[in-house]
């Protein structure tokens, strides 16, 4: 086999390996609201722990590969790039959780989703890259199946204005980390970037904490169960996933991936909260999957 044929599989390889952790972030982030939901603390005090315990495994699964690991930052840019991802997280992780006390569920959870939306649109328009018009079909198509997931656009009509906006300024958020997160990537390692940015996140949401919430601490074994769980599924193995996804894949088609979150939380409330699923929502989830394989072949 000549070098060529050999490299091809090798990116071949890589690009499904990158496919399989992308659907499995999808999948680990897309349970996120249910440890949230869960949880016997405050939405900021939760959005702070989840940052913070999950750097305990990544500072260790650092530690054990850091022979393998690519020079680290070599001055202040370099140390800022690494570092914006986790402002951006932070913010995102702010607005949602505020959204969802100010507007209805429903809208929160469509509009903070829309970050494929900001991603393509920014990808475009600023970073030279090429978007098709079959993809652009696939986008369209999944969101219009979280439309349909959410109960129509009836079901959507009674948020508060106010709220609507944070959930739309949290997927410009979302949109700004997956962005920057893409941007660094490139030049670090996959757990280099998701601790400095974990770290930063940290940084920036425990003053909001200290300002916004009275209880700190889950006060039982089953509330720092679920802290645990939100860290280490849905941040330290759901972000580490689509990290190493964002090396290997386009950031708009990554991003449209996310779109999976919603329909995981959805079979997650039936099977955890009793939730009842009717079947507009199974179609819904149905247009989304067919919405993102149909980008995926294009």
């Amino acid at each position: 086999m000549s070098q060529t044929e050999l490299a091809a599989t090798a990116s071949a390889t890589h690009n499904r390996l990158a496919l399989i952790a992308l659907l499995a972030s999808g999948i680990a982030i897309g349970g996120s609201p249910i440890f949230v939901r869960l949880s016997e603390i405050g939405p900021m005090a939760t959005a702070f722990w989840r940052v913070a315990l999950a750097l305990v495994p990544l500072f260790l699964f650092f530690r054990a590969t850091e022979r393998r690991h690519v020079p680290g930052p070599k001055g202040l840019a370099d140390v800022m790039g690494l570092a914006l991802p986790g402002v951006f997280l932070a913010a995102d992780l702010i607005t949602w959780h505020v959204s969802l006390h100010v507007t209805t569920v429903a809208n929160a959870t469509l509009l903070a989703n829309l970050a494929p939306v900001f991603v393509t649109a920014v990808s475009w328009l600023f970073l030279g890259a090429s978007i098709s018009r079959a993809f652009l079909v696939g986008l369209l198509v999944a969101i219009t199946g979280i439309v349909v997931l959410k109960g129509g656009v009836s079901g959507l009509s009674a948020g508060n204005r106010a709220g609507d906006a944070l959930a739309i300024l949290a997927a410009l958020f979302y949109a700004g980390y997956m962005l920057s997160i893409a941007r660094v990537r490139g030049r670090f390692d996959t757990v280099r970037v998701m601790l400095w940015s974990t770290l930063s996140a940290a940084v920036c949401l425990l003053p909001v904490v200290f300002l916004t919430e009275s209880q700190f601490f889950p006060v039982t074994i089953f509330g720092w169960g679920m802290l645990l769980g939100l860290a280490l599924i849905s941040h330290a193995g759901g972000q580490l996933a689509i990290t190493y996804a964002l090396a290997y894949l386009p950031t708009a088609f990554s991003s449209l991936t996310l779109f999976l979150q919603p329909v995981v939380a959805a079979l997650l409330g039936v099977a955890v909260l009793g939730e009842v699923v009717g079947v507009t929502q199974v179609i819904g989830g149905a247009i989304v999957l067919g919405g993102i394989l149909y980008a995926r072949r294009q």
